[in-house]
């Protein structure tokens, strides 16, 4: 798969000594282990040449070999594994990408439900003049269009942090399917954008913004939830606002907890007919996208990169969204219970050793998972059961 597309993105021509398999491997070695600069990785990867070379012939890099290949190797191809092989794992692990959402109060929804959201990666101002986007921060973006039930990305989007998040939302919802649902906050609130999502189709969930004006066209009383407030349909009231989206929408008031405390918020829809509550619960679901940048920025090095350049930062960022992926296949496959960040550190651990994995992972740790009750024909007979 990497040689095959290494030819695809003329990486293969640029390459002497150090192959893109090898290339491949030593971002992966990178995140697993945290390396925080080039010495690190080489230095490591070369003390351990003899164990290295066991996976398929893979080399160590030099210092300058491997920022070469950062600077010059085009990142396409990083993005071109991921997806190539997330594709192989749904095919080959049968099961691995079909989950259920989460909340059992969600899973009468035979549609998949995505939340569409983004995450800031810093980086060094002095040093990434092209990631500049506040006058001494520099930043870049990961615009993300996350499967709820699968728990796996099916559209993303690397780029500077200057883009405002509504700029990147047709591309992510590109190729939504009539029917399918799509949760977003504030950020994602353009109205061209929702009006062509209506036509095509598409549900949606958004949070509506503090200047929003628009007047009621009806009320509906679709639930007795004691948190819901208001259940309204609505008309935008701005001329501007009309010729953007100029249909009926649904506005939701409800009473959401966070830390501890009763918020109001306000909910946009283009369903008029689920219930209020349900349009609260599917704006709530949209919380495990946070969890999922949370899980990768825990565990993967994004913190500090190997190189300065743009093409470099999308080469790590490539790389650790697919250890992030090999690991979840890992804990699917060898049904692991714990956190994943335990899965991490664990590999992390025994990185080169020669270990069993699947014997490895279940007889880990002392925290073992609840068990389960498991009735017996003995309990019938005790003395004064009923």
């Amino acid at each position: 798969m990497v040689s095959n597309l290494a030819k695809e993105h003329g990486v293969e021509a640029r390459c002497r000594t150090f192959t893109p398999w090898s290339h491949v491997v030593t971002l992966l070695y990178a995140h697993l282990t945290h390396a925080i600069g080039l010495n690190d990785v080489c230095d490591a990867l070369q003390m351990n040449e003899s164990a290295l070379s066991t996976i398929r012939g893979a080399v160590p890099p030099t210092r300058n070999n491997l920022s070469h290949a950062n600077k010059v190797r085009n990142a396409d191809m990083a993005e071109a594994l991921y997806w190539d092989m997330m594709k192989h794992l749904m095919s080959t692990v049968p099961g691995f990408a079909k989950g259920k959402v989460r909340r059992g109060y969600l899973r009468r929804f035979s549609k998949t439900i995505y939340a569409i959201d983004s995450t800031t990666i810093q980086l060094v101002a002095n040093c990434m003049d092209w990631a500049k986007h506040r006058r001494r921060k520099a930043a870049a973006k990961c615009h993300l269009r996350l499967n709820l039930q699968s728990f796996l990305p099916q559209c993303a989007i690397i780029d500077t942090a200057k883009h405002h998040d509504s700029r990147k939302a047709q591309n992510l919802c590109s190729d939504l399917d009539p029917g399918e649902i799509a949760v977003f906050d504030k950020a994602y609130n353009d109205l061209k954008h929702l009006a062509e999502l209506t036509e095509r189709g598409v549900w949606w969930v958004g949070r509506a913004k503090d200047n929003l004006q628009c007047k009621i066209v009806r009320t509906l009383k679709t639930t007795e939830h004691k948190r819901i407030l208001r259940d309204e349909v609505i008309e935008l009231a701005l001329e501007k606002s009309k010729d953007a989206y100029p249909g009926e929408l649904r506005r939701v008031v409800a009473l959401v907890e966070v830390n501890g405390k009763d918020v109001e918020m306000v909910f946009l829809s283009n369903h008029l007919e689920w219930s209020a509550w349900t349009v609260a619960e599917l704006y709530r679901c949209r919380w495990d996208i946070e969890v999922f940048f949370k899980e990768i920025k825990q565990t993967l090095q994004l913190s500090d990169f190997l190189g300065y350049s743009a093409n470099a930062v999308r080469w790590q960022i490539w790389m650790g969204l697919l250890v992030h992926l090999l690991m979840r296949c890992l804990a699917f496959m060898h049904g692991w219970s714990h956190s994943f960040t335990r899965l991490f550190t664990v590999v992390r651990a025994v990185l080169w050793r020669r270990w069993h994995l699947f014997t490895l992972l279940k007889s880990y740790g002392t925290a073992k998972p609840p068990g389960r009750m498991c009735a017996t024909p003995e309990q019938a007979y005790l003395p004064g059961f009923s």
